[in-house]
């Protein structure tokens, strides 16, 4: 990773175009902060920020168009064309030729990211169903993006100043959770938890909570018995090693009683057991973090939001605060380097 000490050259693909992927990172990268701070580089079209520019109004964004990475202007907002024609901009409209340019835009700096191009990427809201296709099995950008780095297990890691949620499962069907909740798969997943707490956190010794799956952590066994034959025997293991990993909790009285708050992490087994409480707390400005890729990449905690785009109604928010951290997260690794070096 080849990261710039003073100013990061940070990837932005610019997700669906009808959606509010333009919108909200035009209007986070109008903070001057972000200009002290970062060398931007959109990955889009430049005809798709023109025309949210004059339909939002947003007369005091500029930038420049590049041909490829390699002209990038440190001083301007770079947009590199991933396609050749923009297509059509319908904001609000799902269609198959967004999503080729959003996936276009994915693939472009995702090739960057591992050449070291760009130091880190920040990937605004895209459709699912307009990239997944037979031939392209597209499920979300952790899956890409461990699949591109050659990683075989990472952490989508939902992160802001008040929680942070990790995911055992993410993007699966919910039938599907239970026969994925193995040991393996558990021990791995508070593994990449506490290596991404230390490493991109700066938490020496992280307290982990691991929630149980079924209500009431199962009751005993009265409710379900996979807190009793998988999970608590994990979260002793680490015990017994000297990790402060507790649990597990029931996900309820958890979340209800704010015992988050005495925790730097929290270990969900399925999606929406973690993210439905972790965006109710954080939704404008939760960060999407992919843990356990050998690159940076943040995202909003955000969708589309079809209803509202192209209406001047979106909340920059969630995405400004995943470029601060992207170069947060930047800083830290950096650190780390610097002192492994002394």
């Amino acid at each position: 990773m080849n990261v710039r000490k003073n100013k990061p050259v940070i990837g932005i693909s610019i997700g669906d175009i009808n959606g509010i992927g333009a919108e909200v990172t035009m209007k986070a990268l109008q903070d001057n902060r972000l200009h002290k701070l970062i060398t931007p580089v959109i990955y889009g079209h430049g005809k798709a920020l023109s025309f949210y520019k004059k339909a939002l109004g947003l007369e005091e964004f500029n930038f420049m168009q590049i041909r490829n990475i390699e002209e990038v202007h440190h001083k301007k907002v770079n947009v590199i064309n991933v396609v050749p024609d923009c297509p059509e901009i319908l904001p609000g409209v799902q269609t198959v030729d967004a999503g080729k340019m959003a996936f276009a835009a994915l693939s472009q700096a995702t090739d960057d990211l591992k050449n070291g191009h760009i130091d880190a990427l920040v990937t605004a809201p895209l459709n699912k169903n307009n990239i997944h296709t037979p031939e392209n099995q597209f499920i979300g950008h952790t899956e890409f993006l461990s699949e591109a780095f050659g990683v075989e297990k990472s952490l989508m890691f939902m992160v802001s100043d008040d929680m942070r949620v990790g995911l055992v499962t993410s993007h699966i069907p919910l039938r599907e959770v239970n026969g994925l909740l193995t040991t393996a798969n558990i021990r791995e997943k508070i593994k990449l938890m506490m290596k991404s707490l230390k490493d991109d956190f700066g938490i020496a010794k992280p307290r982990i909570a691991v929630l149980g799956l079924n209500p009431h952590a199962g009751e005993d066994g009265l409710l379900g018995v996979e807190e009793q034959e998988i999970i608590e025997p994990i979260v002793k293991e680490f015990k017994d090693k000297g990790s402060l990993v507790f649990g597990p909790f029931p996900s309820d009285g958890f979340f209800g009683m704010m015992h988050y708050k005495k925790f730097d992490a929290v270990l969900a087994m399925y999606h929406d057991q973690g993210l439905i409480p972790f965006k109710t707390i954080s939704f404008e400005t939760g960060v999407n973090f992919t843990a356990g890729l050998p690159a940076v990449r943040t995202s909003p905690d955000h969708g589309t939001a079809y209803d509202i785009a192209g209406k001047n109604l979106a909340n920059e928010g969630s995405m400004r605060t995943a470029i601060f951290q992207a170069c947060e997260i930047l800083k830290q690794k950096q650190e780390g380097i610097d002192s492994s070096n002394i």
